[in-house]
């Protein structure tokens, strides 16, 4: 017995049961167990059991069953199936082949011959799985009524008498051993034999050669999952090399992952600040504050678009208060020499309007007659 830790008289003895401390923590299953307490769905028994030997025992071989009969349904008894082989790695085309051979007659109860370790070596070669492994991956198989281990290699009339079988199930393909063409020849001349499907695309030996295909990326695998190199039959070498790529792969997945946290980061922070944006847009040019912004700014908006007329009493916008047309043309005509007192008088006048005095000439000599210019302008009779 194993050694347990010794307690304490006074302390008192939790019957409680253990709570796990992490969610990935469950309760496993025991490797060798009664499956007795399961009465809904239970393993199938081997040809030893008693639940199997007790089926076998029922079973009244005297009555022959015909293919036509098992066929037709027409039967008294269970029909009784048997299946062989090694069911390495388990997989999807062994489960369909056995879910063939349960459904080829109505009311089967199908049988399923593995054999062991030492006959697989020497007849076929060598196995990923041991035998027990083979046992228990096909006897939790749904379609499995009854396991016989250890099973031949070539099938006699003895063993079929001994397990009273009526029909074997295989795929219709010869298959040679021991110098003969085809071991299940004799079953299908007695009509003892049904035909099941392969799968197409899937086998053991596929799988195996998936795996050597990819060697490295399995023992790479395993090397960080804890296993030695010893027990992956890896060299020293070989094993710094694949630790070397394993480290060299994880420093790439963290910085990939630093690089997305970072980009994740940035479109975070851009998402906050470009909604600060938003809102101080909207506070400053909101609904209310784009019509309190027209109210204001119309007036000075239709003016800057269309700019007042000119005032009344001007002539083509000028400034009222200029000198008119005639005189700004007296101000840049050259008269003739003859003409010479006109434009003196005509620049005396300017002086007048403009409010200033020749200093040569007193007042008195300023001052004209009235209608002077009219009565010299006007021509002798």
């Amino acid at each position: 017995m194993d050694k347990m830790p010794e307690q304490d008289d006074a302390s008192p003895v939790s019957t409680a049961p253990a709570t796990p401390t992490s969610p990935l923590e469950f309760k496993m299953l025991p490797l060798f167990m009664d499956f007795e307490d399961f009465s809904i769905c239970q393993p199938a028994p081997f040809s030893y059991d008693d639940k199997a030997m007790l089926e076998l025992e029922r079973c009244d071989y005297t009555q022959r069953i015909t293919y036509q009969m098992a066929r037709a349904g027409k039967t008294t008894r269970r029909v009784r199936v048997y299946a062989d082989g090694i069911y390495d790695l388990f997989h999807q085309g062994h489960a369909r082949q056995l879910m063939q051979a349960k459904n080829v007659f109505p009311n089967v109860y199908l049988i399923v011959g593995v054999c062991n370790d030492e006959l697989t070596l020497r007849m076929k070669g060598r196995t990923v799985m041991n035998g027990f492994e083979r046992y228990e991956a096909v006897r939790h198989c749904r379609y499995v009524d009854e396991i016989v281990p250890n099973a031949p290699w070539s099938l006699n009339d003895e063993f079929l008498d001994e397990h009273k079988i009526d029909f074997v199930a295989h795929d219709d393909i010869p298959y040679g051993a021991g110098g003969v063409n085809d071991i299940y020849a004799p079953l299908k001349a007695k009509g003892m034999f049904v035909v099941t499907e392969r799968t197409e695309g899937v086998s053991t030996s596929d799988i195996v050669a998936r795996i050597v295909k990819d060697y490295d990326v399995y023992v790479r695998r395993n090397l960080a999952r804890g296993y030695s190199a010893k027990e992956l039959n890896v060299s020293f070498l070989s094993e710094k090399k694949f630790r070397l790529q394993n480290k060299m792969d994880e420093l790439k997945s963290r910085g990939k992952r630093e690089l997305t946290k970072v980009k994740v980061d940035i479109i975070t922070k851009w998402e906050e600040k470009s909604r600060e944006f938003i809102d101080a847009f909207l506070l400053l040019f909101g609904k209310e504050r784009l019509n309190t912004f027209w109210n204001e700014s119309k007036g000075r908006i239709i003016q800057a678009l269309s700019p007042p007329g000119s005032p009344n009493g001007s002539i083509n916008g000028d400034d009222p208060d200029a000198t008119d047309g005639a005189d700004s043309e007296d101000e840049y005509m050259e008269l003739p020499p003859e003409y010479g007192a006109g434009s003196e008088g005509s620049f005396n006048r300017k002086q007048k309007r403009s409010g200033q005095v020749n200093p040569s000439t007193s007042p008195k000599d300023t001052k004209e007659p009235e209608h002077e210019d009219v009565v010299n302008e006007r021509p002798s009779d």
